[in-house]
């Protein structure tokens, strides 16, 4: 009896199975750019629509990171313990990347009605505030939105943030008593959408964090992650009940601070 022919692989396939093995041979490396579609539509002579389906697969399956406009590249799922204060720097290092950062607005502000209240002062107390764009090998990581009590450092505003993280200073010159955390997931608003380079309808992870230094509240900070290029994760285990209880926010553990 004559055996039945396999299948041809679809065309689609064909192509995923060709930048998957550039990535696992490490040809491309993570954060490389992958060939664009009209290379790869020129390479195996198909529609730029059998092409857009192979890339798209390999976004969602994680293995490339679309970025509107640019082009597609090399996924590196950068991750972070939740319980940890870590500097994003260091972390990208640790990988073996290549960081660098962009102020996008770094101002004295007067405090609206909601950050008054976190920070406990009046409405309208100025307040340093921030926001920088966080890159691994160029590719946007992070976004980072922060306010700092001017009394718990009042040199910030004339900090490079291109040499050093906020993170990094604040630990440095207000030592650190507690810290919180809380995260979420949200669709993020356009502005940070196109600030981190994300498509439209993709979540991000949102980390909420205060730290206490000096009796007072330091800072605040609320750091937008794509979902595509972050994660968190870590092993731990639980501290003494005389130092906080664990409790559980979103799925995520996090430390509860202590009144």
């Amino acid at each position: 009896m004559q055996r039945k022919s396999r299948s041809p692989v679809p065309l689609y396939e064909a192509i995923k199975r060709h930048v998957l093995d550039q990535i696992d041979s490490h040809r491309l490396k993570s954060g490389e750019r992958i060939p664009s579609e009209h290379e790869l539509t020129k390479l195996f002579k198909v529609s730029r629509m059998t092409v857009n389906r192979a890339i798209r697969e390999l976004s969602v399956e994680g293995r490339v990171v679309r970025v509107p406009g640019v082009g597609s590249f090399v996924a590196t799922p950068a991750q972070a313990h939740p319980l940890e204060l870590r500097n994003i720097a260091d972390d990208i290092r640790a990988r073996g990347g290549h960081h660098d950062s962009r102020v996008v607005e770094l101002s004295e502000v007067p405090l609206g009605s909601e950050a008054a209240r976190t920070f406990d002062l009046p409405p309208g107390r100025s307040m340093f505030h921030s926001v920088i764009v966080h890159a691994e090998n160029s590719l946007p990581v992070q976004l980072e939105e922060r306010y700092v009590n001017p009394h718990a450092v009042p040199d910030y505003l004339s900090l490079d943030f291109t040499k050093t993280t906020a993170s990094e200073y604040l630990a440095h010159v207000a030592p650190i008593q507690e810290v919180e955390h809380v995260v979420h997931a949200v669709i993020p608003p356009p502005r940070v959408r196109r600030l981190l380079k994300m498509p439209v309808g993709e979540p991000c992870l949102v980390l909420l964090r205060w730290v206490w230094a000096r009796d007072s509240l330091a800072s605040t900070a609320r750091l937008y992650h794509p979902g595509s290029r972050y994660r968190l994760g870590g092993r731990f285990a639980p501290m003494a009940p005389s130092r906080g209880q664990l409790r559980l926010v979103g799925g995520t553990h996090v430390q509860a601070k202590t009144r």
